[in-house]
């Protein structure tokens, strides 16, 4: 694996991070109320689809290994161009449900390459 392809992937693990950090012991009523944690994790998740954009350019393979990357990519369009429509409960169900998947898938790929 290229450096650039270990980079993205070490960003897209950084972010999963401070999206748990962010969340923290927060419930759904907390997060729904406060703007700037929901905009901190929404800037997390438009990070981890653009190193996904980036990481299918350079190296698709490993990408793929991500899991349902064009489906992360698409969450993270509807952040960035639709962000008036973001429904905060499919937010808050991807932090609960498909956060940990890929945090887990990431951390998997990246001890393979040590």
């Amino acid at each position: 694996m290229r450096l650039e392809a270990k980079k993205l992937l070490e960003d897209i693990r950084h972010a999963t991070s401070e999206i748990r950090l962010f969340v923290g012991d927060s419930d759904f009523a907390q997060y729904s109320a406060d703007s700037l944690l929901r905009s901190a994790v929404e800037r997390q998740f438009e990070i981890i689809g653009e190193a996904l954009i980036r990481l299918a350019r350079t190296e698709a393979e490993t990408a793929s290994a991500v899991g349902d990357y064009r489906r992360i990519v698409a969450f993270r369009n509807i952040l960035v161009h639709a962000y008036d429509a973001v429904d905060h409960r499919i937010v808050w169900g991807i932090i609960g449900q498909d956060l940990p998947l890929l945090a887990s898938r990431v951390e998997s790929i990246l001890s393979e390459t040590r």
